[in-house]
């Protein structure tokens, strides 16, 4: 849609002067000249109040995106051309003020990627934490992305730092040396890591460098590790899953058949830096823990008014019993360890679709929640491109379909989840049954059973204290990280079909 229109005409008219020598009338005259046509195009704008006017959340609370906002097409058009600047239009006019979590791009290429796990990085994941009494920040190695320019660095888990290519790390918006999201986040595809290390009880810098490069189409495995701890007459088995990727079920369902074939009587589920991802995964992964009674609800996705009316039933989501077949699953049946209780690790990175397994889970098992307070996400998104015909419904079958002058992407809050006993509210985030930080003075190795939050889990499975004490020296204090500064990896991404069909995307009449 374009919106065109024609600037003001400036007016011919007559000047008439006087010669003072010899009275002489002069007329000089001035010809009418049409200003050139302005075109305005508002494509964007279009996709963008069409898309949440029908799917999100929040649309009954924001009065500009009201069905009779409008009484005609043509005043329609003149709001979207008065709002030229398209992001503005929908970061100050369309989205509600409480909405955390609606994001967009200008590629929707980078939305696809993004949900498949693929990014352009260097495979370091970390964590930002503040220097007690100050603006400055460190970074701690959270994990290594196997495969990455980073696994073939001078750098592993535990490992700190206090600046890029000199410049010391700051946090804190109304500080004007504010510069952590430029340095680790920015253009700057190659980047040297000041390293810093524990003195005295301090984060202080030291003299190692370590330089990393970014690169394009990095595919990171969601299973981080895997493997089986015995203690005692317990069988522990212990499963890190760092994002809830569409296509990694028949990996998952690989892990759990070992798990049985080795009589895992207990699982610890590490989700700590898991943001989230694909809802489908999240029923995988819970039936695969519980067990695969597919008339026990797990969650329900509530919309707004308009589609609610439209779904019913259908909002409904239950336990499975195979893989699914989504991004090449084999529909195989799950090897689930059906147990009565689960160990669950979450933290300040944990959010969407690791909250939603763990809530799903509650009303059927004990879940024991071990770390930290997660992030508080309990809504659902779907991600949205310019194909009218296809409802603006991402459909990686009608990517033929998508307006070539609109590549925008936009992945809106559609949905509110809750569980089986209704329980929704978690926006401040889970709170842990048992508390543990952890610490940047001893992060530990992943899967080790002397991990701290692992050997935690274990003493409470076992009720034998593999250490003295859970002391903890530095605690991390994560104010980012490396997933949590973009608001596109806290995803709860949605199967659900959307009834394209029954409301199909119009323009005023």
């Amino acid at each position: 849609m374009k919106k065109f229109f024609l600037s003001l005409l400036c007016l011919g008219f007559v000047i008439t002067s006087c010669n003072n020598d010899d009275d002489t009338v002069i007329e000089e005259e001035v010809i009418e000249t049409p200003e050139e046509e302005v075109i305005v195009d508002i494509e964007v704008q279009n996709f963008f109040w069409q898309t949440l006017n029908l799917y999100y959340f929040w649309q009954g609370d924001v009065p500009d995106l009201a069905d009779d906002r409008f009484d005609t097409q043509i005043a329609y058009e003149d709001y979207l051309t008065e709002n030229s600047d398209p992001v503005d239009l929908l970061e100050n006019k369309l989205l509600f003020s409480e909405d955390r979590f609606t994001f967009f791009s200008d590629d929707y290429t980078e939305l696809v990627n993004s949900s498949a796990g693929v990014s352009k990085s260097n495979g370091l994941q970390f964590g930002l934490g503040r220097i007690s009494g100050t603006d400055e920040v460190f970074g701690f190695v959270e994990y290594i992305v196997k495969n990455s320019n980073a696994s073939g660095q001078d750098i592993k888990r535990g490992d700190l730092f206090i600046g890029v290519d000199g410049q010391t790390l700051f946090s804190n918006r109304e500080n004007p040396a504010d510069n952590n999201l430029d340095l680790l986040f920015g253009d700057n595809d190659t980047y040297a890591l000041n390293m810093a290390e524990i003195v005295d009880g301090g984060i202080s810098p030291s003299d190692r460098k370590v330089t990393l490069t970014k690169s394009e189409g990095l595919v990171e495995d969601p299973i981080h590790v895997s493997n089986v701890i015995t203690s005692g007459d317990k069988k522990i088995g212990y499963l890190m899953y760092n994002q809830f990727v569409s296509g990694s079920e028949n990996a998952l369902n690989a892990v759990f058949a070992d798990f049985v074939a080795q009589g895992v009587n207990d699982l610890v589920l590490d989700l700590r830096y898991n943001p989230g991802g694909r809802g489908s995964t999240a029923a995988v992964l819970a039936s695969l823990i519980k067990g695969t009674n597919t008339s026990d609800l797990l969650y329900k996705t509530v919309y707004n008014a308009k589609l609610q009316a439209e779904f019913g039933s259908s909002t409904e989501n239950y336990f499975v019993s195979t893989t699914g077949t989504f991004d090449g699953n084999s529909d195989a049946p799950l090897n689930t360890l059906n147990l009565n209780r689960v160990y669950t690790i979450a933290a300040e990175g944990s959010a969407s679709a690791s909250e939603l397994v763990m809530v799903g889970l509650a009303p059927y098992i004990d879940v024991v929640h071990i770390g930290g307070t997660t992030v508080g996400k309990n809504q659902g998104s779907v991600l949205f491109v310019d194909d009218p015909e296809g409802g603006n419904v991402y459909d990686a079958e009608r990517v033929e379909n998508i307006n070539p002058n609109v590549q925008w992407g936009l992945q809106p809050i559609i949905s509110q989840v809750e569980n089986s006993a209704g329980f929704t509210d978690y926006v401040d985030g889970l709170v842990p049954d048992i508390e543990l930080d952890e610490d940047i003075t001893n992060l530990g190795v992943l899967g080790n059973e002397n991990e701290p939050l692992l050997a935690r889990a274990i003493q409470e499975i076992t009720g034998v204290s593999g250490k003295s004490n859970f002391e903890v020296l530095i605690p991390a204090n994560v104010v980012s990280s490396s997933k949590l500064y973009n608001p596109r990896n806290t995803v709860l991404l949605l199967n659900n079909s959307v009834p394209v069909s029954k409301i199909p995307l119009t323009e005023k009449k």
